[in-house]
């Protein structure tokens, strides 16, 4: 019965973000596992975070996507161009996870990122660690903390 539950729910679908977003955006980024689980593991001041989306927004190398699952926001997708890979990181809404969707929102993401990726994922974070295993990375390399995972279409 799960596989056929997981057929009915809403699809994941993405919407680009705004600065309508900022609140909810901060929320989730000050979340006390996301800042234990990130690169950088400060609270973000109200400020700093609105330079920060401000800038963003306005960078033609940076998309920030809402994961939508129907009209619930359940996390975000951000990919920074590059060559020879772009970086891609994802981050599943507090409220969201525990329910399978962090797989089903990078699936989803790969889908429209078809590019060689990257993704910079720590060691001890375990849900990041299973998600891009089964959506097709690969770990690469690992130095100051960080496990770099690679992703070819």
């Amino acid at each position: 019965m799960g596989a056929l539950d997981q057929k009915m729910e809403p699809k994941i679908t993405f919407r680009r973000a705004t600065l309508e977003d900022a609140k909810r955006l901060l929320e989730w980024r000050n979340d006390p596992e996301t800042r234990r689980q990130s690169i950088n593991t400060d609270e973000v001041t109200w400020d700093a975070h609105i330079k920060w989306l401000e800038k963003s927004l306005a960078n033609p190398s940076r998309t920030l996507l809402i994961a939508m699952l129907g009209e619930e926001p359940v996390g975000t997708v951000r990919l920074d161009s590059g060559e020879p890979r772009s970086e891609i990181s994802w981050t599943v809404a507090p409220s969201a996870r525990g329910r399978g969707l962090g797989t089903r929102i990078v699936e989803e993401a790969l889908k429209i990122f078809n590019r060689p990726l990257r993704a910079r994922i720590k060691p001890g974070n375990p849900a990041s660690i299973k998600i891009a295993e089964r959506v097709g990375f690969k770990k690469d390399s690992q130095g100051r903390g960080i496990t770099e995972w690679i992703y070819s279409p």
